[in-house]
């Protein structure tokens, strides 16, 4: 007998989180549950859907719930709407500290079975004292939170003291074999803008969280390198003009949202991730799985990714120079820079593969 197991995510934007999310969807065993996934209509949301519905996965549109007193009363018809899907399982996805707060109220008010929540990301705000106490007590309603890194696990703990045994620490992961190392023609949008010099690749949405600043700067300070930035977000025309500014319009590439990573990766000599703050990145733990030596920013979650020295290298965060510098080291060791990319790839398949990940939470 199935059982149906509702996610749940409040995103407007696709993302690591959301990226994760699908995994997650394609790894369940069908025979035992039943997805459904509930969202708000958001047109940047659809590659998500597009993902779920290959997947089988029923989608449900369901009515925003702002944070506040309209948000409290949506709950209420939120808690009808699952009421009438029955679930077993309502699996929240929280893009930052405060996300699905009324969905998961709405969980306890339909008396779902099990209620769990991921904690993609933790975001430091100044959260006043009403708001930390509001958070411990909605998790008296939450049977775990699952934090994709020992650093978010630690912020919950700290930040709205939610007891440590509510946490369960399930990293994220991904599909490891879809990025095996390759050898493609270089796309065109590459081939055109590289013109035979090595290729730096980002991949992430252009939000100041993911440092793409410090990286057109940093690129004035490496001249022998191109610079292609996959993604889009609410960045990208300041960025694009920064990069006017600076003079880096024949080397710096935006290419916008694609579906085609693993053949970019294939083809980029290093992958660059100049994060000011994260979870536990995926973007990251997909370059190491493609074979590409990584250079990210050494912050709390990607630490525990990328092990410097050994499966890559880090870089203190929003430091231009710092960076730099560490691009122009890698390309000028190209056996420094593949020692770091075997073991990149080596450190995946053991600790960040989505069948580890599926493992660990049937453990929970």
């Amino acid at each position: 007998m199935t059982r149906t197991v509702i996610h749940f995510t409040d995103s407007a934007d696709f993302g690591g989180a959301e990226q994760s999310l699908l995994h997650l969807l394609a790894g369940l065993d069908r025979q035992q549950w039943r997805p459904v996934l509930f969202h708000h209509a958001e047109p940047g949301l659809e590659p998500l859907l597009a993902g779920a519905r290959a997947l089988g996965v029923a989608l449900q549109i369901v009515p925003r719930m702002p944070l506040g007193r309209q948000g409290a009363l949506l709950s209420l018809q939120f808690a009808r709407r699952l009421r009438s899907w029955q679930p077993a399982v309502f699996h929240a996805h929280l893009t930052w500290p405060l996300a699905c707060k009324y969905g998961l109220v709405g969980a306890m008010l339909a008396h779902v079975p099990a209620i769990v929540a991921t904690a993609q990301l933790f975001v430091e705000l100044p959260y006043t004292y009403a708001t930390r106490c509001q958070q411990r007590l909605l998790a008296t309603g939450v049977g775990r939170y699952l934090a994709v890194s020992q650093a978010v696990a630690q912020r919950l703990q700290e930040r709205f003291w939610i007891p440590q045994r509510r946490i369960h620490v399930i990293p994220n992961a991904i599909p490891v074999e879809s990025f095996q190392p390759r050898s493609n023609p270089l796309p065109p949008a590459l081939r055109q803008g590289a013109k035979g010099q090595p290729i730096i690749l980002t991949v992430a949405r252009l939000d100041k969280q993911k440092g793409h600043s410090d990286l057109l700067k940093a690129a004035v300070q490496v001249p022998e390198a191109s610079f292609v930035l996959v993604g889009d977000g609410p960045e990208r025309a300041q960025l694009e003009e920064q990069s006017r500014t600076l003079g880096l319009e024949r080397r710096v590439c935006f290419l916008g949202y694609r579906q085609d990573i693993p053949a970019l990766l294939a083809d980029c000599d290093l992958f660059v991730l100049p994060s000011r703050y994260e979870g536990l990145p995926l973007a990251v733990l997909e370059a190491m799985a493609a074979g590409k030596p990584v250079i990210a920013s050494a912050i709390p979650g990607t630490r525990e990714a990328v092990v410097d020295g050994e499966s890559g290298v880090l870089v203190p965060p929003a430091d231009p120079a710092a960076l730099a510098a560490a691009i122009r080291q890698l390309l000028a060791d190209p056996a420094q820079a593949q020692r770091l990319a075997c073991a990149g790839r080596v450190r995946v398949q053991q600790e960040f593969s989505v069948e580890v990940m599926v493992r660990r939470g049937a453990g929970v």
